[in-house]
Formats: C-alpha cells, structure tokens, sequence
C-alpha cells in the first residue's frame, strides 16, 4: 500500500480541497514608536492545486505574507480564508517549508520527518509507512538513519519538504526553498519540486527571487511592489506540467517580468 495516495490514513486532511482567498490584507510593525506599512490591501484568489509563485524586490512583503498566511503572526487588518474558513494560528493544514531545513541536529532524517506525526493519531506502524513512503517521494530512500550533518544542502531541503508535506497539508508554502543551494542543486530540486507537486497536488505557494524558477513552477507569477507591499501584476503560465525549461512561453513571459521588476 502507498500511505501517500491512501486516503484511509488521513483521512481528515486528504478530503480538504485547499482554497485560499486573501481579502484586504494589511499589515504594519510598529519601529520606535512608527507604524511601518508592510503589505497593503492584498487580494488573492487561489484555487486548490495550485501552484503561485510571488517575485518582488527585497522588501516587498513578500515572506511577511506567508508568516500571515501560515498562522505565525495574527495582528493584521483583513481576511485570510481557507476553504471559507477564517486562518486562526497555525495548524496541519498549512506547511511551510524554509530556506534553511530546520531539521534538528541531534535527529537522524527519519526521527525529523516523524515529528511532525507527533499528534496523529496513527499506529507505529502507519507512521513508518507514511515515514518511508514520503521519504521515497523526495528520493531519500536509503538515508533514513543519517544526520543532517552527513546530508548536503540539497538532500536536508528535501527532508525538511517530506516533512512539510507528511500531514496533507492543504497549501504548502515555500520560502526561497531553494535560494541557499548551489545553480545546478537548485535546477535539480525545482525539477523535483514539480514532480513531487504533480503527484501530491497540495495548493503551493513559493516566494522566490528567480524568476525563471517562478515561471518554470508557477501556474500564476504575481509581482509585488515594495513599501508597502502591494500586487502590481499578474501573469498566467498556460502550459501544462511537467515543462521543458526551454519552452517559447517561459521566454517570453520572463522577459515580461523582468520588464516588470525593473520598472517597479
């Protein structure tokens, strides 16, 4: 049996559809006494499966949204729905993955995906299945005994994305996933990414820099505009996955939104 595609095993988390809607969404953080606007007036539609990338310069609000959207910080003006229900706190039904693993040094990678089983109410058993089975999605089949020391960059995010994604989620959030990885690691996991999301079909949302990453990924690319953040420009992917890097479309609409990024 494959504990990723059976829905017997969590059943509560695979029924949920994973629909975003993001209403008016404001934030400030108060610096010496000033209100600094970060994000203003954000409104996004996600529909469920699938997969958004969001660009902007460096300030831009960009990880501010998904520490909002992931239940992180709450002090906010607006709405953030998923599948009509209000985002109180965190929970299981949104992940969120880093630029940097967070796996913990002292646990070998099969201890740190298992973690976040912690409060299922599953068997043993069913947990070293769900374990082995996500382990084997992210090809790390054979390290399940190794230390995050003894992992490269890229094999560490790659257990920290079996990690996020062992509970279901509804929507994955990923921060600059790949941004600390070397050029060609990074090319290899995107690649991995889109294959893992093909599969799984949990709603993502990736903040990134690169923008072909964005576009290579992303069903929609969103553009944000800095201080404060705010959605400048959208542009739809209409290719089908999995996609050749090479394609006519992804050359066009990059040079669509650097066009974009350089204006703002």
């Amino acid at each position: 049996m494959n504990a990723i595609l059976d829905p017997a095993i969590l059943p509560t988390q695979q029924a949920q559809s994973g629909a975003l809607a993001i209403q008016g969404l404001s934030k400030a953080y108060s610096i010496d006494g000033r209100s600094l606007p970060v994000l203003e007036n954000i409104n996004l539609d996600v529909r469920p499966g699938e997969f958004v990338s969001i660009v902007g310069a460096s300030g831009c609000g960009k990880s501010s949204l998904l520490r909002l959207i992931v239940g992180l910080e709450n002090d906010y003006h607006g709405r953030i729905l998923l599948d009509g229900q209000t985002v109180t706190g965190t929970g299981l039904e949104r992940g969120i993955v880093f630029q940097d693993h967070r796996l913990f040094p002292w646990k070998t990678v099969e201890e740190n995906v298992a973690l976040a089983l912690k409060q299922q109410k599953l068997s043993r058993a069913e947990k070293r299945e769900l374990v082995a089975d996500h382990l084997e999605l992210v090809g790390l089949t054979g390290f399940e005994q190794a230390y995050p020391h003894q992992l490269s960059g890229g094999m560490a995010q790659r257990a920290a994305i079996a990690r996020a994604l062992i509970t279901r989620p509804k929507v994955l959030l990923l921060d600059e996933p790949f941004g600390a990885l070397d050029a060609l690691t990074r090319v290899r996991l995107q690649h991995e990414l889109q294959r893992i999301w093909v599969q799984h079909r949990s709603t993502m949302i990736m903040v990134t820099h690169d923008v072909e990453e964005a576009l290579y990924l992303g069903d929609r690319v969103i553009v944000m505009d800095a201080r404060p953040g705010r959605i400048r420009h959208e542009v739809r992917v209409d290719l089908s996955h999995p996609r050749e890097r090479g394609a006519p479309l992804l050359t066009k609409l990059k040079e669509e939104l650097l066009a974009e990024l350089m204006h703002g």
